[in-house]
């Protein structure tokens, strides 16, 4: 898969990174469901992370020649693409931490959470995913219409995928008295789940920026660094559920 790409290539290319991430997260289900493979579990997740930080976050684009015209669009870009990634990375710390905490309280051991709504809402953040790399690829090639529309369904998926975190699994851990019996299994669920749906929260926020930008027409093919940052920063959010997802819901003995 080339980096320069015509319009219909980069959708399909995006497709195919969806079908991957899909498949590898049935197949990271059933892992953990049939053979509790730890080992096996970890690869999986690196290999989906690795797919969305190279295809979806083109984590590729750090190391391109911007030119040496200081003054030009395309050098800052490059300037401003190394201080997101440079606050990715110390944000990363922070949910480093968080999955520490989560290995060193809990070992081996899960909360009992409700798999069909952790792979649901798992499912809705991959497909969320999607929609955004097609909205950004379609802004890079001057389709504002598409953009608006794949940027609109994704603050949706976003909203879902809080709604689903905060509004039905907080609930059902409550009267279920799972986490509220247990002060470290709560402190590590509420931590890992809040601190990523707030997350989640700020890129609905920043994305809807970015659409009401789109939508007095403020982006172009040549002129779309808004939409890549947002992009970028809503793949990351991405990134981090997948490790998040196998760590409170598929990975050690139920509690």
């Amino acid at each position: 898969m080339t980096h320069t790409q015509d319009k219909s290539t980069a959708m399909r290319q995006g497709v195919l990174i969806f079908v991957y991430l899909g498949i590898l997260t049935v197949l990271e289900y059933f892992i953990a469901v049939a053979f509790d493979a730890v080992p096996l579990l970890v690869v999986v997740a690196l290999v989906k992370a690795g797919l969305v930080m190279y295809y979806y976050m083109h984590i590729y684009r750090l190391s391109e020649d911007d030119g040496s015209d200081e003054h030009s669009y395309a050098y800052k870009t490059g300037t401003n693409r190394l201080g997101l990634w440079l606050f990715l990375l110390s944000d990363a710390f922070v949910f480093g931490g968080l999955m520490v905490a989560r290995i060193n309280l809990l070992g081996m051991t899960r909360p009992h959470l409700n798999q069909l709504l952790g792979l649901g809402v798992t499912a809705v953040l991959l497909i969320s995913s999607f929609f955004m790399n097609r909205a950004e690829t379609a802004i890079a090639h001057g389709d504002r219409k598409t953009f608006m529309t794949g940027t609109f369904i994704t603050m949706i998926l976003g909203l879902l995928f809080v709604i689903g975190v905060v509004g039905l699994e907080w609930q059902l851990a409550k009267i279920e008295e799972v986490i509220a019996n247990r002060d470290v299994v709560g402190a590590v669920f509420y931590m890992m789940t809040g601190m990523h749906a707030f997350h989640v929260l700020t890129g609905v926020i920043l994305l809807f920026t970015v659409w009401n930008k789109g939508r007095k027409g403020l982006y172009t093919a040549e002129k779309h660094w808004g939409v890549e940052a947002a992009a970028v920063y809503w793949h990351f959010v991405d990134v981090v559920w997948i490790f998040f997802y196998p760590a409170l819901y598929l990975i050690g003995k139920v509690l």
